[in-house]
């Protein structure tokens, strides 16, 4: 039986992914209706567990301070983009998925596996 990577959602990537689709309705390379559909789509997602959802923990914004203090003066990253990768180490994630370059760096100097 083959085994799926559990797929965390926390309301931080909620806000992310509201914002990024938003921002595609902002730009008009989406009608307010496509967005619509696609926020149900995610709410069915999210009811059928194809999505974890939790918290952000606790201890992410500590853990992105420290990830902050060593890594941030040579990568660049962004504040939101280091507390994505603190999640995901608070988390004890496998593996970090991202598109951002910069955040995929912080992620494998975290010691995180990336795709």
């Amino acid at each position: 039986m083959a085994t799926h990577p559990i797929l965390w959602f926390t309301p931080f990537h909620k806000l992310e992914f509201v914002h990024a689709v938003a921002r595609s309705v902002f730009q008009r390379q989406m009608t307010a209706a496509t967005a619509d559909a696609i926020y149900k789509d995610l709410g069915r997602d999210c009811d059928a567990g194809l999505w974890h959802v939790v918290d952000v923990p606790a201890a992410a914004f500590e853990t992105g301070v420290i990830l902050a203090r060593r890594h941030v003066s040579a990568l660049g990253t962004r504040t939101l983009d280091t507390l994505h990768v603190a999640c995901a180490l608070e988390l004890k994630a496998e593996r970090f998925w991202t598109f951002d370059q910069r955040q995929a760096k912080l992620a494998k100097a975290a010691g995180l596996k990336t795709s």
